[in-house]
């Protein structure tokens, strides 16, 4: 394990640590968000229903509940930087998985590699996000993450594009008629463009790890920040803010998820030509979000006023969906029909606009949950990454509403009491210092 750096030799600047963080969150958000392309893609070559298809998420984000403990504990073994060169190396080991799995145009080969990749993510995230907010001071914490968000998300525009252009292209009438129409050959063939592009990207991680491997990332302990009071505490489940601050997460990311993930399934499903590169549109949006948190967060207004207008503006989002209509697209014309992009249906467009909604859940979450933590820093980031788990959860939720309800518009219905617990925490959840306190 590395040691950890006396207070006075701690860099006086970020700006070595926040790039070297900056590349693996790229890495993080080009392979999270290639999920929300893949999830119609195997739609196609499985023959699956919704939610069916949904379990794609579910496979990839409940790897962060099982292993965020265990992955908390290889951490403090190996230090940060060697946890996060062990993290790509086993997301390698599950990208290389879905060769297989194409092969064999198999689900749960393509679902336990996603296991996988969602493992060395695990490691990554553990790792990566507290060091973002102890890296600085803690008032700018959120600015800084909303850095890491622009990367990440910033990837989540390239990634669909990407996917689209080598995987999709030249499918036709073929992407909406689905497997039932395909002879085993195509389907196979078609399944088979997965195999090139994986490769390529198991070669850019194993490059990666060198780089962090090597780099001169350094160690930060969190036990140097012992907080007033924390150390009064004989456990993390002691600390409200860290355990609802969990909870907060787990309807975040399951609507994040939820707007990323699924939004070229029900693209797909009211006939939009170009639902495999709807992922981008949210991701743009949230990019737009976490730009509004870098320029504002602490200037023009703090981490808990940005959380409490994001759950806001969320529940309006999700009242957009279920009631506009599929068949206007006026809302996108405005928004983006002067720029050239290809125009959605109005529920569509909301379903994009969540996105910029609850871009800054994240970023302002993280210090309010951390703080006062001390020596239970570690603990408390892995509760919060297990909060994660809602991405494999919640979308499974609207699968089966969706597929039970014959309507998956309206099924975002359940998206609402997500951003309304949001609410409660900035407004009163994060203040809490102790069980019964009011």
């Amino acid at each position: 394990m590395e040691a950890a750096l006396p207070v006075e030799e701690k860099p006086t600047s970020t700006v070595i640590p926040m790039a070297i963080i900056g590349v693996l969150f790229f890495i993080f958000g080009f392979v999270t968000w290639l999920n929300g392309s893949l999830i119609p893609f195997l739609q196609i070559i499985c023959d699956l229903n919704e939610f069916q298809a949904l379990f794609v998420t579910f496979a990839f984000y409940i790897a962060y509940t099982v292993m965020a403990l265990p992955m908390a504990s290889v951490l403090a073994r190996t230090g940060y930087r060697n946890g996060m060169a062990l993290g790509l190396a086993i997301m390698v080991v599950g990208i290389l998985m879905f060769i297989p799995a194409a092969l064999t145009a198999n689900y749960l080969f393509f679902l336990s590699g996603l296991f996988v990749l969602g493992t060395g993510l695990t490691i990554l995230q553990t790792a990566s996000n507290p060091y973002v907010v102890m890296v600085g001071p803690k008032e700018s914490a959120a600015m800084r993450i909303s850095i890491m968000g622009i990367i990440n998300k910033g990837a989540g525009v390239v990634a669909p594009i990407v996917f689209t252009a080598l995987i999709l292209a030249d499918l036709g009438d073929l992407a909406h008629e689905g497997a039932g129409t395909m002879t085993e050959a195509e389907i196979q063939e078609l399944s088979n463009r997965l195999i090139m592009p994986y490769i390529y990207m198991a070669g850019v991680l194993f490059l990666l790890i060198g780089l962090v491997k090597f780099s001169p990332l350094p160690h930060i302990d969190p036990e140097e920040d012992l907080s007033e009071g924390a150390d009064e505490k004989t456990s993390v489940l002691q600390f409200p803010q860290v355990i609802l601050g969990a909870v907060a997460l787990f309807a975040y990311v399951g609507v994040e998820v939820i707007a990323g993930d699924t939004i070229g399934l029900f693209g797909k499903n009211i006939g939009v030509a170009h639902f495999g590169t709807l992922t981008s549109y949210t991701m743009v949006c949230m990019v737009i979000g976490y730009l509004i948190g870098v320029t504002c967060i602490p200037r023009f207004f703090s981490q808990q006023r940005a959380l409490l207008g994001s759950a806001i503006a969320g529940c309006l989002c999700v009242l957009g969906i279920v009631f506009t209509s599929p068949s206007s697209s006026a809302i996108a014309d405005v928004l983006i029909g002067w720029s050239g992009i290809p125009t959605v249906p109005n529920p569509v467009m909301f379903v994009a606009l969540m996105g910029l909604a609850h871009a800054l859940v994240w970023p302002a979450v993280w210090p309010l949950a951390l703080e006062g933590l001390g020596k239970f820093t570690a603990q408390g980031s892995a509760l919060l990454i297990m909060g994660i788990s809602g991405g494999a959860i919640l979308p499974l939720v609207l699968g089966k509403l969706s597929t039970s309800l014959g309507d998956m518009q309206a099924a975002y219905w359940m998206a609402l009491p997500c951003y309304l617990f949001i609410l409660y925490y900035a407004v009163a959840g994060y203040k809490l210092r102790s069980w019964g306190s009011k």
